[in-house]
């Protein structure tokens, strides 16, 4: 025979059923975001902006007689700037649509108006009409909590006190559950955002080398070198 004890422990441990969620879900796959970003990084570098029409006499080895020969003069650390720039923009796109998804289908201050007309009303069943319709991670938190409630509230077991711990767990783990999808990436977009500078700050180092080399090449300046070190060293700054 059963004790309170284990009843209420019973009683507390019971989950609903998971919501499934609707809309766009974000992209996992970063990986291959960054992949597809380098292809055409490397495309945009080779094709478009090492065109012939980009420079003087239709030959890259010749100076450039546009901006864009000028940005192909950068060297090959301009594909991986434009690789972290694709990326970033991309991720920052994917990172839009989650989080609008998010949100749901109306703004937030109207979701949390007609959740707490419905709750002074005590009209549980109108505030998970709300949520469904409403959509997002707010109101997927909400309708758990709610469902957890009628649950703990139809108990005869459970104190007060105990009902008030399980709607808290209830809650704090379904916002545990819905923090994995909003976060995602981010640490990634913030990565590649420094590795933006220090790229840059390597391509402008690698263009003052080549600059002084040039200066120091058989006792006096190339000024073909010497412009072309200087011109990948600013590319790069910017």
């Amino acid at each position: 025979m059963e004790t309170k004890e284990n009843k209420a422990t019973v009683n507390v441990s019971k989950k609903p059923a998971a919501k499934k969620k609707s809309g766009f879900k974000g992209i996992k796959a970063a990986g291959v975001v960054i992949i597809i970003c380098f292809i055409i990084a490397l495309i945009i570098y080779n094709v478009i902006l090492g065109a012939p029409s980009h420079f003087q006499g239709g030959s890259t080895s010749n100076s450039p007689a546009d901006l864009a020969g000028t940005v192909y003069k950068g060297g090959v650390i301009v594909p991986l700037i434009h690789t972290l720039l694709l990326t970033v923009i991309a991720l920052g796109i994917e990172r839009y649509l989650a989080l609008k998804t998010a949100f749901g289908k109306s703004s937030l201050y109207k979701f949390v108006q007609a959740t707490r007309a419905a709750l002074e009303k005590n009209d549980l069943a109108g505030v998970q009409a709300v949520c469904d319709k409403q959509g997002g991670t707010v109101a997927n938190v909400v309708s758990s909590t709610l469902a957890k409630y009628k649950e703990v509230d139809q108990d005869t077991i459970l104190t007060k006190e105990q009902k008030v711990l399980a709607i808290q767990k209830e809650l704090d783990e379904a916002t545990a559950l819905e923090m994995p999808s909003l976060q995602q990436n981010l640490a990634i977009i913030a990565t590649i955002t420094t590795l933006g500078v220090l790229f840059g700050l390597m391509g402008t180092v690698f263009g003052m080398i080549r600059s002084f080399q040039a200066l120091s090449a058989g006792g006096g300046a190339d000024s073909a070198a010497l412009s072309q070190g200087i011109s990948e060293a600013l590319v790069n700054t910017f």
